[in-house]
């Protein structure tokens, strides 16, 4: 029986007496709330003394941190909302126990020194310098967005810049690594995850845009207008060249047709002076035919040709 009990009393001592290691995790060990030896960093199963010291576990992988969508000006008093995230790691976690704890003052830390940092780091540049990505960004151009759209400001030209979006995020890098180091942190990576403009500035943003588009749409209606312009006057000559074709070739055939008709009715009514005179007759009741109608008023002499061939036949004589 006291063996059982005694078995029973090592296993619980063995138990309480030693503790395991992840391979993700690095550990301190206190006594009574102080650090006692150095950091273990090597998975496996380790001893402690019973019921004194307490293990400490920190995660030694990469950890991310993600900051609040926040409000900040530019150097050019234009505000933007700037959501931030950073990569860190766990690097003295001696000295990270000692400042922080735990990760959620770790965290809460990171905040105010990766939050503030980005804040004078936005101040300092002018708007352009923190959406643009780097100075050396060259935008895909349509070629049919050439030629007349030129100039600062206008669809597929950028505006220079000095360093660009990339250059600032290392600038925040390298303000805010040294002021973790301070706390056993290592600071991995910062970068910003989204910047948004605030609504007045939005709204500037998409003037412009319509400006632009209005731009591109008025120098296409001009095209068009001009292009239009010179199918119309195309279209004008050629009408113009078929009509006086056609009233040439008219003109040729009814003056051929003329003198071939002149040609017969002299051939007809030359063979005897009967037929002279009755032609004569014809065309002078032709011409009456036409001068003549229902509302005309003639004022004929009597000595006229017009009178006589009116005359009554047994009058006239």
């Amino acid at each position: 029986m006291m063996s059982r009990v005694l078995a029973i009393l090592l296993a619980v001592l063995g138990f309480v007496s030693t503790f395991r290691v992840d391979q993700t995790e690095q550990v301190i060990l206190t006594q009574f709330g102080s650090p006692v030896g150095e950091p273990i960093a090597k998975p496996g199963l380790h001893f402690k003394l019973p019921f004194v010291q307490q293990v400490n576990s920190f995660d030694k992988r990469y950890l991310g941190w993600d900051g609040p969508m926040v409000e900040m000006s530019t150097k050019d008093k234009t505000y933007v909302q700037v959501h931030t995230f950073a990569r860190w790691r766990i690097a003295d976690p001696l000295r990270y126990y000692l400042r922080l704890r735990d990760e959620r003052s770790a965290q809460s830390r990171l905040e105010d020194i990766l939050g503030g940092e980005t804040r004078t780091a936005i101040a300092r540049h002018e708007l352009i310098e923190v959406v643009r990505s780097d100075k050396d960004r060259k935008p895909l151009q349509d070629e049919s967005f050439t030629g007349p759209l030129t100039g600062e400001g206008t669809l597929g030209v950028l505006r220079p810049i000095r360093v660009g979006r990339a250059a600032i995020e290392k600038d925040v890098f390298e303000a805010a690594a040294p002021k973790l180091a301070e706390f056993g942190i290592e600071l991995l990576d910062v970068r910003f995850k989204r910047i948004n403009y605030n609504q007045q500035v939005l709204e500037r943003i998409h003037q412009r845009m319509i400006s632009e588009r209005l731009q591109i749409a008025q120098r296409f209606r001009s095209e068009g207008e001009g292009e239009a312009a010179r199918i119309k006057g195309n279209k004008e000559r050629d009408i113009n060249e078929i009509q006086s074709a056609a009233y040439k070739l008219v003109q040729q055939i009814q003056g051929e047709a003329d003198a071939k008709a002149t040609e017969i009715y002299a051939k007809a009514y030359g063979q005897r002076p009967e037929a002279a005179e009755f032609y004569k007759f014809s065309k002078t009741m032709e011409t009456y035919r036409k001068v003549i109608d229902g509302d005309a008023s003639l004022v004929l002499s009597t000595g006229g040709d017009l009178y006589g061939l009116l005359k009554r036949p047994d009058k006239g004589r």
